[in-house]
């Protein structure tokens, strides 16, 4: 893209977002996060980037340099149907109105947002006409979709509301969000089962974990994990929503049969259910951080096909 438009990541963590811009041709030329470990990703990964390790709302807009897009994928736990679902009576859910005052000193031409599936349904669809009306009241104009992952060649479903909202209106009458495209690729098209992992993913024989897997397994072109309701099973090599509580419960994480026992994914195999290169890699960091990284990140693909999208309005603009 001639003369590169310029953007600023909020509520980064390791870069998805980040990289799908990237990849499609934008600058990232500030950004901030304020979880330790995921800095240290985002650092290892992306380090030509002014990340700002610190609570935003600490944040002047003065320090910040000057942008031509604002993207945040804002916490949602406060909107999730699997968090407390107390919306702008959170503090995290609060820190949406950090966005507009950032987007009031600094204002953009381009806003891209990312959050939860149940954005739109939260509190009757309150939550998202607030989030639609701060925007609106500050002139932009607003397109927004809801997309699973696996309708956008991701062999996984992970659900999420996309907004993107501009300044300009042609520029958002022209846009399109990208057409959904068939899955070409499954689970095991991206984990090879004929890699022996590290020992340390295995389910140990003896363990109880593993007899309940043994006996659970039935489809080897599947992929299982433990839940609250038992035992989940995938459906059409479709893996199911990698979820952040990986980092937090280690039996959350999905397993699979592969040629040499039963085992967890691993943290790259995880990335790459995400559509991450396989470049992207960790730093030394806690196993519970790495995986509650891979899933407090992006579909990185479909991120990147909205971002190209966003790139042809630019281009027709000028």
């Amino acid at each position: 893209m001639k003369d590169k438009y310029k953007v600023c990541s909020l509520f980064a963590g390791i870069g998805g977002i980040d990289l799908a811009f990237q990849q499609a041709g934008f600058e990232i030329v500030w950004a901030n996060e304020i979880d330790e470990d995921a800095c240290k990703t985002y650092r290892y990964n992306f380090p030509d980037t002014v990340l700002a390790e610190c609570d935003i709302r600490k944040i002047g807009a003065d320090d910040i340099p000057d942008f031509d897009i604002l993207t945040a994928g804002f916490p949602c736990q406060s909107f999730s149907v699997c968090g407390n679902k107390k919306g702008f009576a959170d503090e995290r859910g609060n820190i949406f109105f950090e966005i507009m005052r950032i987007s009031d000193a600094k204002k953009p031409k381009i806003i891209f947002l990312e959050n939860v599936a149940n954005l739109t349904e939260h509190d009757n669809g309150k939550t998202f006409n607030r989030i639609h009306n701060e925007l609106s009241e500050r002139d932009y104009y607003i397109r927004y979709l809801i997309a699973d992952a696996c309708n956008y060649g991701i062999p996984q479903h992970r659900t999420r509301t996309y907004i993107v909202a501009f300044k300009d209106y042609e520029m958002c009458t022209g846009f399109r969000f990208p057409e959904e495209q068939p899955l070409k690729k499954h689970i095991f098209d991206i984990i090879d089962r004929s890699v022996n992992a590290e020992d340390k993913f295995y389910l140990l024989e003896n363990s109880v974990q593993y007899q309940k897997m043994k006996d659970t397994i039935t489809d080897e072109n599947q992929i299982y994990r433990f839940s609250d309701y038992g035992i989940q099973k995938s459906k059409d090599g479709i893996s199911f929503t990698l979820k952040a509580n990986m980092g937090t419960w280690y039996n959350r994480v999905p397993i699979i049969k592969d040629n040499f026992g039963i085992r967890t994914i691993t943290p790259q195999e995880c990335l790459a259910l995400q559509g991450f290169p396989k470049s992207f890699a960790f730093p030394d960091i806690p196993m519970k951080s790495i995986y509650k990284q891979c899933g407090n990140t992006v579909a990185v693909p479909l991120v990147n096909s909205i971002a190209k999208q966003i790139s042809k309005c630019i281009l027709y603009k000028r």
